[in-house]
């Protein structure tokens, strides 16, 4: 069987008891009741304590090994991994959050293979409290990759797979896609309190306003806290035929002491072993969130065009030197080196010019100070909006003479 599924739905809540309360649409996880623990002889028992039953389902992933909880809905508000996972064993890690609107998902990182023997919600009928138990036990690598994979059921399918349907737009406008990095369950770099994603989609929400104050359409990858897989991020500039696709990032990087405004443009090696590393840990996004990658690893790539990269490549090259321009005059500051290149799954468009740029690190106590200053990061905003309107007015110019 390629899925352990444990969709309760109505089963769970047709408990007399528990049918004639209020139940509110989200279930509250309680950290004091809730561990992920080691047993004997190959066994690790997950214990989730809920406000309530949900309907939830549980299935394995394969490369890496991943156990995928999903629930409808759960609020993980006050759970942190380290009291969830009091110490790293079978269980590698344990990331937890929203996924898709009405989806929150949890995923452990196996560090050997095991599979759920035992799944069960036992709901309370007095308090409609459950609790949620996943008996792991190890197996074989060939019975684990035998068993793994995704459930395929349409009711439970999230969008995060398919991009949405473009929005109308002029035939004169001009379209960028911006796209906040993270999200969801994926909260990227996190320091002192401040996380990546709620800065990103922040700093992406004003760019925004700016450019659309200037005429610009402007699509965002996302509005809200949820996940978005990387190759649905580039649809999605497809699906909107955009003229521009600029990600937006504040990473962690501890190598070579990263500090400041850097911009990086798509090539298939990588400037240096810092950006590498940077590379490496943005294109394992959807393996975090538990996405099923499982013969798709090329999916993006294979959509590249030689013919078209020839073209777009030089014009990404000149998009990163006017947002550098832009944000250098807005005060920056930026990093010593701040044009480099690797290869950003995002960045993979064979005819949008693409940039990622990483207003800044977290990982640095100066920029983590501008980071947190929504008056600096206003700044930084107009200054990548004046760079992208000048890359607009520049490259209609070189096309108008490239015609000729």
């Amino acid at each position: 069987m390629k899925i352990f599924l444990l969709s309760l739905m109505s089963v769970l809540w047709l408990v007399p008891h528990a049918m004639s309360q209020e139940l509110s649409a989200l279930a509250r996880v309680d950290p004091a009741a809730s561990s992920i623990e080691d047993g004997w002889f190959g066994r690790s028992d997950i214990t989730l304590r809920l406000s309530q039953g949900v309907p939830y389902r549980v299935f394995t992933l394969d490369a890496p090994a991943r156990l995928v909880v999903d629930f409808r809905e759960v609020d993980f508000q006050g759970v942190t991994a380290d009291g969830l996972l009091a110490e790293a064993g079978r269980v590698a890690a344990v990331r937890f959050g929203a996924f898709q609107p009405g989806w929150s998902r949890m995923v452990l990182d196996l560090a050997e293979p095991m599979l759920p023997r035992e799944i069960g919600m036992a709901v309370e009928p007095d308090t409609g409290r459950a609790t949620l138990g996943v008996m792991l036990k190890t197996v074989d690598e060939d019975e684990f990759a035998a068993a793994a994979g995704a459930p395929d059921d349409p009711n439970w399918a999230p969008a995060f797979l398919s991009a949405p349907a473009p929005a109308p737009s002029r035939e004169d406008g001009f379209t960028v896609v911006l796209d906040p990095g993270h999200g969801g369950i994926d909260p990227g770099a996190e320091r002192d309190g401040v996380n990546e994603k709620e800065l990103m989609l922040s700093f992406g929400r004003t760019l925004a306003d700016i450019l659309r104050r200037a005429g610009v359409d402007v699509v965002l990858t996302r509005d809200e806290d949820v996940f978005v897989a990387l190759q649905t991020r580039v649809a999605i500039a497809h699906r909107v035929q955009a003229d521009l696709f600029v990600s937006l990032h504040a990473d962690s990087l501890s190598q070579g002491g990263a500090k400041g405004a850097t911009v990086y443009v798509l090539s298939e090696e990588a400037s240096d072993a810092a950006t590498a590393h940077l590379a490496a840990r943005h294109n394992r996004s959807d393996i975090i969130a538990g996405a099923d990658l499982t013969g798709s690893d090329d999916q993006v790539a294979q959509v590249l065009l030689d013919l078209a990269r020839q073209e777009t490549e030089p014009r990404s090259a000149a998009l990163a030197q006017e947002l550098i321009g832009g944000m250098d005059a807005a005060g920056g500051p930026m990093n010593r080196r701040p044009l480099r290149k690797a290869g950003f799954s995002v960045l993979k468009s064979a005819d949008i010019p693409s940039a990622l740029v990483e207003i800044g690190f977290l990982s640095s106590k100066r920029d983590l100070q501008n980071l947190s200053d929504p008056i600096w990061r206003r700044g930084m905003a107009e200054g990548m909006a004046r760079g992208i309107l000048a890359w607009r007015d520049a490259d209609a110019a070189r096309a108008a003479l490239v015609r000729q």
